[in-house]
């Protein structure tokens, strides 16, 4: 499956945009889907991530509830919907496809969008 990640952009402190992944190829619905985050000079970073049938979402503690992840498989679409944003939020955003919400968790992923820069700036 072929990921395309889009909706980043400068945002204000405390903004709240959407982030959007796009599938093609391969069945949709099959893959359990995930986002993740990298920031500048940091290591790749885990942040939710939701069952084939969307009714599994599962985050990084680390979020508090900030983040919010949803799926329309009618679509071939993947969201994740960010809250209270702040500076230290800005790096780039990947969605990613597993077989399962566990392994994407882990970090096991069979495919991965290019990603979408976010910028957490007044």
């Amino acid at each position: 499956v072929q990921l395309q990640a889009s909706g980043g952009g400068l945002v204000q402190p405390g903004g709240s945009p959407r982030l959007s992944c796009t599938a093609s190829g391969r069945t949709f619905s099959d893959y359990a889907l995930g986002w993740f985050r990298q920031a500048p000079g940091k290591e790749r970073e885990f942040l939710a991530t939701i069952s084939w049938s969307g009714n599994v979402p599962d985050y990084a503690d680390s979020l508090k509830g900030r983040f919010t992840i949803s799926r329309d498989n009618a679509k071939n679409t993947v969201y994740l919907q960010m809250n209270s944003l702040k500076p230290e939020d800005t790096a780039v955003y990947y969605c990613a496809a597993g077989d399962s919400p566990s392994l994407i968790r882990i970090g096991v992923i069979r495919s991965w969008g290019q990603g979408t820069l976010v910028t957490v700036s007044s």
